[in-house]
């Protein structure tokens, strides 16, 4: 049997995801990160992109939408849990000492905005 495909809305949307999930990964390398994975999937969700400078850590969610505020706007509390669970469960076993939560704001025509330590205050009680 086949799967349905997917509406062309869905395909746009993961389209317009992944070149700002790119952009997101060239703006990290230029402030000097180095990636260390993209689309890192694990069985509580997936990780856009995990980035090293130095002894951090970061786990970076991107989020392309129309103007800034719609962006932030799309992180919600129960995807920010989400993230979170699923960074635990890749951090796990890892020689992880210092990281924390980043987002990358991506909208049209302009540099991308980089909120760094987006939610790090809840996950500092369970790595340390």
């Amino acid at each position: 049997m086949n799967a349905p495909l997917p509406s062309r809305r869905r395909r746009d949307a993961e389209r317009r995801g992944k070149r700002g999930e790119g952009w997101a990964a060239w703006y990290l390398r230029l402030k000097g990160y180095r990636i260390i994975g993209r689309r890192v999937r694990t069985p509580l969700g997936e990780i856009d992109i995990i980035a090293r400078r130095g002894r951090v850590t970061a786990f970076v969610e991107v989020k392309s939408r129309s103007s800034l505020d719609a962006a932030m706007a799309a992180v919600t509390p129960w995807q920010a849990r989400r993230i979170r669970d699923a960074c635990l469960w890749w951090i796990a076993g890892r020689d992880i000492v210092y990281c924390r939560f980043d987002f990358i704001l991506v909208t049209p025509y302009q540099i991308p905005v980089h909120v760094e330590n987006a939610f790090a205050a809840e996950l500092e009680d369970r790595v340390r």
